[in-house]
């Protein structure tokens, strides 16, 4: 159960993310073996200092930003500070954490075995399997989790794995979510800093509508370019197998030596008949905002546009059936997400459509980064006589990726305008991040239009 912490202020802090560190060069354990925080004094590396050391000391988690979404972050190999995550999301705790490391020494100091005689460390050795290691070489640092032997025993906090032998592990892409692990000294564990089945957070704003009073510090380090968490594949089977969606494609898989057959291993509704997920996301319901979202396949039979004026009026009829009033302050609001062929208002009949109010916040990205610029507009009945509601329109891109940078931000943002209904035009659930978007959408719809 997620609890306030007495007192607690929510603090966000801004970090600009510039020469935080690099990868050290010449490493003889590669590319990736060693990363580097810079020993340049700056407000930044002061700043990550302070929270490292709290992520050492304290049980309460820490929000950062990766390339992916926002992490709540915890010392992974410290019980009472895993157990500050679930305690904070209010997430079940048979739900795994994923870990993040800073590089692959790191990563191989999780699987090395405890120290051996007379207290002297046993020998470096490479202990991650051979066929990991054209997907770390070609995804990492980035948006990959692969799933690793737990050794026994295990340096990690058994809250992390949620009792399984298996444990999933990345390296992210951001320099600063890479020199706060390395400060810290220790492996985090950091699943989205969002409240349990709420929408993924992609800014720090996000992560104090969700989090305020029950975690003290949030890093803000801008909004998240990839948009959607990170692709998780279980190597160790063959073939290998995604276990969930994310910023890595079943095709960009594919290309990598040994992973040629790779399989899809998720379902896009949740497993809740499985005692443990295997992966975050397989088995609760994720990503939903407060709205009842209809989700409209991009497979549909008969015009899209069509289906969703028809779905509109008769939601409004029923609610109009009901008694439910319509004037100033209590009007329906209905929210539409748009991709690729929705016309604006998806063609209802409303007022001019104007910009709807500001917090004055970037609470969101859409297209390449830009704030979302929702339209608002009243709608009214077929004869153009009677107010129907208030239409909240947005549209959040054409391509797979900009639609994945706006998702969850533009779920957030309609929920924050109080939309009583959300109806989302899908994309094409190809081998491409489409894939992830309509897994999310998918575990985020009341309803799915096909």
């Amino acid at each position: 159960m997620s609890r306030d912490l007495p007192g607690a202020c929510t603090r966000i802090v801004r970090i600009s993310g510039r020469d935080l560190g690099r990868f050290k060069e010449n490493d003889a354990r590669g590319r990736l073996g060693c990363w580097e925080v810079s020993q340049t004094p700056s407000p930044d590396i002061e700043i990550l200092a302070e929270a490292a050391d709290y992520l050492r000391t304290k049980d309460t988690p820490v929000a950062f930003p990766t390339e992916t979404v926002y992490g709540l972050g915890a010392d992974s190999t410290r019980s009472a500070a895993v157990r500050g995550i679930y305690s904070a999301k209010g997430r079940p705790s048979d739900n795994p954490l994923i870990v993040h490391v800073s590089d692959l020494e790191m990563l191989q100091d999780i699987l090395a075995p405890p120290s051996t005689t007379n207290g002297v460390a046993a020998t470096s050795n490479d202990r991650i399997p051979k066929r990991y290691k054209p997907v770390i070489e070609r995804f990492w640092p980035g948006p990959l989790t692969i799933l690793l032997p737990n050794p026994t025993p295990s340096k990690l906090a058994p809250e992390v794995t949620a009792g399984l032998k298996t444990f999933g592990v990345r390296m992210p892409k951001s320099p600063l979510a890479l020199s706060l692990i390395k400060l810290t000294g220790a492996p985090l564990a950091a699943p989205s800093a969002n409240a349990s089945t709420r929408p993924s957070p992609t800014a720090a704003e996000h992560v104090l509508e969700d989090l305020d009073g029950r975690i003290e510090l949030i890093l803000d380090g801008g909004l998240c370019p990839v948009g959607v968490e990170s692709t998780v594949v279980d190597g160790l089977c063959d073939p290998p197998v995604i276990l969930r969606p994310g910023g890595v494609s079943i095709d960009e898989l594919r290309s990598c030596p040994g992973w040629e057959k790779v399989e899809k291993g998720y379902r896009d509704e949740s497993e809740a008949g499985k005692s443990a997920p295997r992966a975050p996301g397989m088995k609760y319901k994720h990503y939903s905002p407060k709205a009842k979202v209809i989700l409209y396949e991009a497979t549909v039979g008969m015009s899209q546009g069509d289906m969703l004026a028809q779905d509109v009026e008769a939601f409004v009829e029923g609610r109009h059936a009901r008694q439910i009033p319509t004037t100033e302050g209590e009007a329906l609001r209905i929210g539409i997400i748009r991709t690729r062929c929705w016309k604006p208002a998806a063609g209802l009949r409303c007022s001019r459509f104007e910009k709807g109010e500001t917090t004055g916040t970037a609470t969101g990205q859409g297209t390449q980064g830009a704030e979302l610029d929702v339209q608002e507009a009243e709608f009214y009945d077929n004869a153009g006589q009677r107010l129907a509601g208030r239409l909240m329109d947005v549209s959040i891109g054409k391509d797979a990726r900009s639609v994945a940078q706006g998702l969850f931000s533009a779920l957030r943002e309609l929920d924050r305008r109080s939309a009583d209904i959300i109806f989302v035009e899908g994309i094409e659930d190809n081998e491409d991040i489409g894939a992830a978007v309509m897994n999310r959408l998918r575990k985020a719809a009341s309803q799915i239009r096909s």
